[in-house]
Parts: C-alpha cells; sequence; structure tokens
C-alpha cells in the first residue's frame, strides 16, 4: 500500500496536490489509502469511494502522532507519503518505531528558505530539517530551485532529492470549462485564488490593484482564509469594493480561470502554485511574484509572455496595466507544458515505487 497523510481535507494547494496523485494512481489499480487526523473539509469528495480513509479523529499533531505511528504499524504500507513540513517532521523523528520495510517519502510544499522563517519557531525548525530529512528515503521536491536548497543549506543528500512536478488533471479541467465566467464591467479582468492568508500576499494586491489606470477592471479573488474579513475592509477604505469580487471556495473554478484575462499571483513566497499551472491549462497568462518558488522554471518551458515576473510591486502594476483583453478564440488554448500533466507525473511516481527492493 501506498499510504498518504493529511492534517484534514481542507481547499489547500497541497491537499490537492495529494488527493490527485492518490485518485490516478487507485485509478491505475495501485492499492493506496490515506490517514488524516480529522475526516472534514471540502475536499473529502475527492477521495474515490473504493480508498480506505483512517481517520484519527484528533485536532493537531500533538495529539496524533501516537495514533499516527499505530496507525502506520497496523497498515504496514509500502511508502508512507507525507506532504506537511511539520508532519514530515514528526515521522522522521518516530522513523524508528515505523516498520523498517516501509519507505517515507516525504514532499515539501514551499520553499523552506522562505517558509521557514515565517514559522513561530524558525531557528528549532531549520535545525530539525537539518537533522531529520536525511533520514527519509525521498524528498520530493516541486522545484529544481528547491532542490538546490535543500542540498546547499540543509545538507540533504543529493541522491534522496527528487524533483516532482505538480500534477494537472487536464481532462478534468476541459470538461470543466465548456462554458466560462467573467466578473466584467468593460474593462480587463484579473482572477486571484488561494488561501487568504499573509503568504498570498492579496493585502498588496489589493492595493497594486487600486492604482491600475482602467478603473473599469475587476479582480476575483478566489479563496477562503482568516484574513478575508480584513481583505474586504481593506477594498472598502481603497475604494474599490465595487470591482473587487471575492467569491470564496469554488469547486469548478477554472471556468473563472478561462474566463480571466490574467492571472496574479502576488504571493510571498510559493512553492509551486497549483492555480498558476490550472490557469495556464485553461489558456490564461499570468503575472508573478519572482519569490513564487518554481515560477521561473515554468515560464522558461512555457511560451513567450505565457508567464511575466515581476520583481517588485511597481513591475507587478505596470505588467498588468499592459494586459488585454482576451481574444475569445484563443480564449481556452492551453499554455502549460506536456510534463505537469497528471498522467506523466504519476508515471513518475510508479517507477519509483517498482525500484523499491
Amino acid at each position: 500500500m501506498l499510504l498518504f497523510i493529511l492534517p484534514l481535507f481542507s481547499g489547500g494547494g497541497a491537499e490537492r496536490v495529494t488527493l490527485n496523485l492518490l485518485s490516478e494512481l487507485h485509478f491505475r489499480g495501485h492499492l493506496v489509502g490515506i490517514i488524516v487526523f480529522n475526516r472534514t473539509g471540502k475536499l473529502l469528495s475527492m477521495v474515490p469511494d473504493e480508498v480506505p480513509i483512517y481517520d484519527l479523529g484528533t485536532d493537531s499533531l500533538k495529539k496524533s502522532i501516537i495514533p499516527l505511528i499505530r496507525m502506520i504499524r497496523i497498515l504496514k504500507p509500502k511508502v508512507v507519503f507525507s506532504t506537511f513540513g511539520y508532519i514530515n517532521v514528526a515521522l522522521l523523528a518516530a522513523y524508528w518505531a515505523l516498520p523498517k520495510k516501509t519507505s517515507i517519502w516525504v514532499r515539501e510544499a514551499n520553499l523552506p528558505s522562505i517558509s521557514l522563517q515565517n514559522n513561530p519557531y524558525p531557528k528549532l525548525m531549520i535545525f530539525l530539517y537539518r537533522i531529520l530529512y536525511k533520514r527519509a528515503n525521498k524528498v520530493i521536491c516541486s522545484s529544481k530551485r528547491m532542490r538546490d536548497e535543500f542540498i546547499l543549506d540543509f545538507m540533504v543528500p543529493e541522491y534522496i532529492l527528487e524533483v516532482l512536478s505538480n500534477p494537472v488533471d487536464i481532462q478534468k479541467i476541459s470538461s470543466s470549462i465548456l462554458r466560462v465566467k467573467r466578473f466584467d464591467k468593460g474593462g480587463v479582468c484579473y482572477i486571484a485564488s488561494g488561501r487568504l492568508t499573509f503568504q498570498k500576499g492579496f493585502d498588496r494586491l489589493l492595493l497594486w490593484f487600486s492604482e491600475l489606470e482602467n478603473k473599469n477592471s475587476t479582480l476575483t479573488i478566489m479563496g477562503e482564509g482568516k484574513l478575508k474579513a480584513k481583505l474586504m475592509k481593506d477594498a472598502e477604505t481603497l475604494k474599490i469594493k465595487g470591482r473587487i469580487n471575492f467569491k470564496g471556495f469554488c469547486d469548478n473554478p477554472w471556468m473563472w480561470y478561462a474566463g480571466a484575462d490574467v492571472f496574479l499571483l502576488p504571493s510571498r513566497w510559493e512553492g509551486m502554485s497549483n492555480s498558476v499551472l490550472e490557469s495556464l491549462a485553461c489558456g490564461t497568462p499570468v503575472i508573478a511574484t519572482e519569490v513564487a518558488g518554481g515560477i521561473k522554471e515554468i515560464a522558461e518551458e512555457c511560451k513567450e509572455n505565457s508567464i511575466i515576473i515581476a520583481s517588485d510591486a511597481q513591475q507587478f502594476i505596470d505588467a498588468m496595466n499592459k494586459v488585454k483583453i482576451k481574444d475569445k478564440k484563443f480564449m481556452l488554448n492551453s499554455l502549460l507544458p506536456e510534463r505537469y500533466k497528471k498522467e506523466n507525473v504519476v508515471f513518475i511516481i510508479e517507477n519509483w515505487l517498482n525500484n523499491i527492493k
């Protein structure tokens, strides 16, 4: 069994990556299962009915670690696949208690050099990463930049590091954008998506949007989070409330991505943004901050002008001002490189599984 671990089925990018991999491996005939701290969240429906869910019934890592280890010892999976740094650290600290034949694969969702600095205990977490991550059988990175960081900054052996693209379900997206949606007031339609947290940078995006030349332009923000009320208040203060569409969580964001003229990624740090990849799959170009993880790697593989990378606020605003309304004839033409397609990503994992002795 390939056993995945998540805290909840919440609507974040790391959860979507995990559940996309789980469902595709199940579809291809692999025995998979998933452990969750608590069986709640909007993405529960992504788990195929036949896949077992092992619910620990807890609400924190502290309360989960002993039941988690106990469950892994009972199930004796071929591979444990974890994708959150704090769970990765706990698993690797307790590796001696896990079945000897179980391989531990840990995936990192964000660039550790930046994300750990924003952790409440940065020095401790950096120390733990350096000590513990080398115990993993595989450390899975979403970009080459992340892999290089693990080698240079965390002294993780190169032979256990792998680069694996985030999987994009092109077939599902294509069937979901037979019609598109736009929040249109006669100008450019911008869109952004993600958890409404400090990391994602929506606070500064609202400020940048307020400075645009075209006052008929609109911005749709998809996602939920603890900063939603503050962001709505900011929009009112900046006198742009009528041009901002706080859409919340959406089961089908792709019809909105396809309908927009450009996708905006204002993040302060990222690993590999699923929303960027999905927007490209919908034929929508991207403007992103340069600290957004593997964004430069994606840009190098894409057609010219599919991704514009801004190094500061003024460059981001200038790029936004240059956006034109999309020609409907080219609205749904995918801009996504082939290697990000879900089938190609899962093929790599199958090779890893076949090579386990």
